[in-house]
């Protein structure tokens, strides 16, 4: 009994999870653009409208799972198995920042939004 109230606190904490990107994104609502871009990096692109800048980052991450083997139908019973072609799967994630203020001057990060199936 002794040992499991010691590995409850271990077992419990391998169940953390980290927080949704919305959570995460939040602190930088309200920092410079270079403060911005120093935390994040360069952004894949940027677009002016209206007085307003668009900082957009990009992410895409794709993973390959091999085929799976299949042995034939009743008939085939020589020779080894035939693969199935591999799954490719691209999951994306684009954030777009919106910074407003005076364009010689300081312009802050206004808001944010993420789309994309691998946005997490």
């Amino acid at each position: 009994m002794f040992r499991l109230l010691l590995l409850l606190p271990l077992l419990l904490g391998a169940c953390a999870t980290e927080p949704p990107l919305e959570t995460r994104l939040q602190p930088l609502v309200g920092k410079t653009e270079a403060e911005l871009v120093q935390a994040l990096g360069v952004p894949s692109a940027t677009y002016e409208a209206g007085g307003d800048r668009f900082l957009q980052y990009e992410d895409q991450t794709s993973t390959i799972y091999p085929g799976d083997p299949y042995w034939g139908g009743r008939y085939r019973r020589f020779g080894g198995p035939i693969y199935s072609p591999p799954l490719v799967i691209t999951r994306t994630c684009a954030i777009t920042f919106a910074l407003a203020g005076q364009k010689g001057g300081d312009r802050r990060v206004a808001s944010f939004t993420f789309r994309g199936n691998g946005c997490r």
